[in-house]
């Protein structure tokens, strides 16, 4: 009897091995909630073939700059991911990476940085770009001062900010926007404001996009935080 259970021992702990395996390797290839390519892991990193901001489809999406900028700079986030806040939300004695490419690059007509919507951290995530779809059509001068008010309020994914309720909240304390008629508005256009979320996403997937902060420059693309210096650099090369 001891020597049948040993027979039939081994070849059950590789079975079980494998699929520790494979369960890890689905993992490895998967993008999970809240997971962020490094800058350094990103710089190895060829983007696809297919990808070229010509490409990019940007419709109605939120942008800030001169629209006849030489450069296009496609940015996809999610409002509950606390990578993006660090890239776009500076904090005290550091400088975010998209305050400095406004301040050089975009108030000087040289850049204009279009804002894509990749929602997967859970219902908060969709909750705030419908909001901020809404904004986006009826005070298009006051998005981006929403949107950073949304970034600094974010407090984790799905942990507290980011439900109608707080949402509302905020949105009434940026100056020049009436909250009842965003409400209404998101009443009447629900349907269409996800739907281009979602073309968002399936835009981003289709490109190679598994996280966010991650970004489309000429015919690079790039998931994860950048430091402001090596985005300069890809702009500069644009620009010449």
């Amino acid at each position: 009897m001891q020597e049948k259970q040993s027979q039939y021992f081994i070849p059950l702990a590789i079975i079980i091995a494998g699929g520790f395996i494979a369960f890890a390797i689905y993992l490895n290839k998967t993008p999970q909630p809240g997971t962020n390519p490094t800058a350094a892991n990103v710089a190895n990193q060829q983007a696809p073939a297919a990808v070229d901001i010509k490409n990019v489809s940007f419709g109605a999406d939120p942008y800030i700059g001169d629209k006849n900028a030489p450069v296009t700079f496609a940015l996809w986030t999610d409002f509950q991911c606390p990578f993006c806040k660090r890239f776009e939300i500076s904090s005290a004695g550091a400088s975010a990476p998209l305050d400095d490419l406004i301040k050089n690059y975009v108030k000087t007509g040289k850049v204009k940085i279009v804002f894509k919507d990749y929602q997967f951290l859970g219902p908060d995530s969709m909750t705030e770009a419908v909001f901020a779809r809404a904004v986006w059509d009826l005070y298009p001068d006051k998005y981006f001062a929403w949107r950073t008010a949304v970034f600094t309020a974010q407090d984790g994914e799905n942990s507290g900010f980011g439900d109608e309720k707080s949402v509302v909240v905020l949105t009434k304390t940026v100056s020049g926007i009436d909250t009842s008629k965003i409400e209404q508005a998101i009443s009447q256009k629900k349907d269409a404001y996800q739907q281009a979320i979602a073309a968002d996403l399936s835009e981003g997937n289709k490109f190679g996009v598994n996280g966010t902060p991650a970004f489309i420059i000429g015919k690079q693309l790039f998931s994860g935080g950048m430091a402001y210096a090596d985005l300069a650099k890809l702009i500069d090369a644009q620009l010449k």
